[in-house]
């Protein structure tokens, strides 16, 4: 099987990565020129607790690609999906190729059906902890690297099997989902909980459980998001639930969502793709929207300020 993986950054870099290390597949990564220069001078470089790599692996730039790919990884966030798209268009010509987004979410889904057609685009998503650091190390902060993809109208198909191989031989944790619509739903019924919370309220799990009302809020926003998958027809499963409440009611939970820090460093939000995504779909069915509302009105302030170039200075030592 012939991957293109969109990137060598934090998610493309590590999964893309993981299967080159494994011998199984044939990967090569759709860089700029910059980052290939990096990986021809230092290999692409993974830090992890589940093992460190440092790999000779094979780059393509945009002006160099061509339609000999089977799977394409398509690993952007949601506010670069239409360069995306232009990008990796060229892999598509020859309509044999079908590509894997692992963006959060299933916003994009509708614009990535409209461009290279709905048979060309299987169901993807990615669950790790993963930063790019300066000099171009993929980190991987724990043990959690978990990738599920499949298509979309159930069916098995031969790519998704040949997929699945690639991975089976690889230190991934993954699976070849038989559901892939209701894996995406219980995923950003969760992720959207959480960055409602953590982006409204600016904390972590932990800052925001111990605040007054904190707890209640988290429940609330997560039992909002559940609401509007059942009425999506894509109730989420009990033991997921379960899962999801632990984890956003955990006192000890450190974590937040990547909104937060792309918002506490400045960068571009996915404000409308995950939150406001959501919020239509709440109002639609006449779902609790109060703090969805509210996270959404304080995300689109942020950009607004962000665009105009009004955020704080960054503060010295």
């Amino acid at each position: 099987m012939r991957i293109l993986v969109l990137g060598a950054g934090a998610i493309g870099g590590y999964f893309g990565g993981r299967l080159a290390e494994a011998g199984a597949a044939d990967v090569t990564f759709l860089v700029r020129p910059r980052r290939r220069e990096q990986i021809a001078r230092d290999g692409l470089v993974i830090e992890s607790p589940l093992g460190n790599a440092k790999l000779a692996v094979r780059t393509v730039l945009a002006e160099e690609l061509k339609s000999d790919y089977d799977i394409v990884l398509l690993t952007c966030k949601a506010y670069d999906l239409e360069s995306s798209m232009d990008a990796i268009a060229p892999a598509l010509r020859g309509g044999r190729c079908a590509v894997v987004p692992l963006l959060n979410g299933l916003a994009h889904f509708a614009r990535l059906d409209a461009r290279f057609g709905a048979a060309n685009v299987m169901g993807g998503t990615a669950q790790i902890s993963t930063a790019l650091s300066r000099d171009g190390t993929i980190v991987h902060g724990d043990s959690l690297q978990r990738i599920l993809f499949g298509e979309r109208d159930r069916t098995k198909s031969a790519r998704g099997e040949a997929l699945a191989a690639a991975f089976a031989a690889s230190r991934v944790d993954w699976k070849l989902s038989e559901d892939i619509e209701q894996d995406l739903w219980e995923k950003i019924v969760f992720l959207c909980a959480l960055a409602t919370t953590t982006c409204l309220f600016r904390g972590n799990v932990r800052e925001i459980v111990a605040a007054a009302g904190g707890r209640e809020a988290m429940l609330r926003a997560l039992e909002a998001n559940a609401e509007i998958a059942r009425r999506e027809g894509h109730p989420p499963r009990p033991q997921m639930l379960d899962s999801a409440r632990q984890r956003l009611t955990d006192p000890a939970g450190l974590w937040s969502a990547s909104m937060l820090r792309d918002l506490e460093s400045g960068g571009k939000v996915e404000a409308d793709h995950i939150v406001g995504w959501m919020l239509e779909r709440a109002r639609a069915h006449g779902v609790d929207d109060t703090l969805l509302s509210l996270a959404y009105t304080h995300l689109k302030t942020y950009e607004a300020r962000r665009d105009a170039g009004r955020l704080p200075a960054p503060s010295g030592p």
